[in-house]
């Protein structure tokens, strides 16, 4: 069997951490949840926006060179009120966050199909934000097994779809509410060397 995979890449990239706690504690930087990987694909295939899960993409790397620290202010989503006299004073409390933006990623999606990797290599795509773009650089295409191993063609981590005594929680769907569970895999060296 043949994979087609485009590779993406770009000068930074932001990767949502799934926890509250943030990446700090997680490290979820590394990895894409399925809810990422099935918001790329209804980015590239709008067609597929009605079918909920994952259909054409049957695979995906990511490496980068190094993971940065960005702080960002966020403000809660209620709002605190003081009765001062006769007047009520609002306030939205304000925080700072951690945030890691990989630098320099790249990411490779494989497909089963010539003509879906034709029609993703011609689009950008976002890993997490709408300002972080990954651009399609080329379409490479090889055999599953060589995919599966390519450790000096195809470094990175890839979150594998499924439950087992591997698995980890990594999130929940946005749409459906449902658990998303997955165990990491490790291919070649993912962060790459200066």
């Amino acid at each position: 069997m043949k994979y087609y995979v485009v590779k993406y890449s770009g000068p930074f990239g932001f990767i949502k951490p799934w926890t509250a706690v943030r990446d700090s504690e997680t490290f979820s930087q590394q990895f894409l949840t399925p809810s990422i990987v099935e918001g790329i694909e209804k980015k590239l295939f709008p067609d597929l926006l009605s079918m909920p899960g994952i259909q054409k993409i049957v695979g995906h790397r990511l490496s980068y060179d190094q993971v940065s620290g960005q702080q960002e202010v966020i403000q809660t989503r209620g709002w605190n009120s003081i009765k001062k006299g006769r007047e009520f004073l609002f306030d939205r409390p304000k925080a700072i966050l951690m945030r890691g933006i990989l630098q320099n990623p790249i990411l490779h999606l494989a497909f089963t199909s010539k003509e879906d990797a034709t029609i993703a290599a011609k689009q950008h795509i976002c890993l997490c934000r709408n300002e972080d773009m990954l651009y399609p650089d080329n379409i490479i295409e090889v055999k599953k097994e060589i995919f599966e191993e390519g450790k000096n063609d195809f470094p990175g981590f890839e979150l594998v779809f499924e439950k087992n005594e591997k698995s980890f929680l990594v999130g929940y769907h946005r749409i459906s509410n449902k658990p998303m569970y997955g165990w990491i895999k490790v291919v070649g060296q993912p962060v790459s060397s200066f």
